[in-house]
């Protein structure tokens, strides 16, 4: 066996080329391609896994959240309590007649009630509002005290469209104005307690 013939050599060189051609074939045909779904197994698996303890958590967390959905609820309808509710013009007209005592103003107009309206403060405000003009007279002082406090004090309701002129009265009244506004303020949206007044 020390010496072959050269067709016997020819023919073990042929058997080991073809026997490695038939290895290398069954390694890319088949292992290989076998090995890259394997892979992307691995890799689908473990997103599966990364999104399903990622649920996890967002059940776990649903107290939470439940928790924190609560205490707004309870925000806003603590702040819709503030807002006009039943008889709008009246609501409106007793909350500036009661808060004016404060100030040294004179407010004996107001203007008949508003229909209420989509909200045009806010783009796509999911509450209504209503407005009405109201009048007067008063101090400059007095009536950017009123103003400012009321805003402050009624976080539902916008003062707006604000006009000043001077007062056409006696001698003792010529350093008072005559003003004109709107005010502009939400409707509850199912709310059972009146506004604060």
């Amino acid at each position: 066996m020390k010496r072959l013939s050269k067709q016997k050599r020819d023919q073990l060189i042929l058997v080991c080329v073809m026997t490695l051609a038939v290895l290398a074939a069954i390694w890319f045909l088949l292992i290989r391609s076998q090995q890259e779904s394997l892979q992307s197994l691995r890799a689908a698996k473990a997103k599966k896994e990364t999104d399903s303890g990622s649920m996890r958590d967002k059940v776990k967390s649903a107290n939470a959240v439940k928790a924190q959905l609560e205490q707004v609820e309870a925000k806003l309808a603590e702040k819709e309590q503030d807002m006009v509710s039943g008889d709008f013009y009246a609501s409106l007209v007793n909350t500036v007649t009661k808060f004016k005592t404060r100030y040294n103003l004179d407010i004996p107009q107001f203007s008949p009630a508003a229909s209420v309206t989509d909200c045009d403060l806010l783009p796509k405000f999911p509450y209504k509002q209503v407005r009405i003009v109201i009048s007067g007279t008063g101090y400059y002082e007095e009536i950017g005290k009123f103003i400012a406090d009321f805003e402050n004090e009624y976080a539902t309701s916008r003062l707006v469209n604000l006009e000043l002129i001077p007062s056409s009265g006696p001698a003792d009244a010529k350093e008072k104005l005559t003003f004109r506004l709107e005010i502009v303020s939400l409707v509850a949206s199912g709310v059972t307690a009146p506004a604060k007044s």
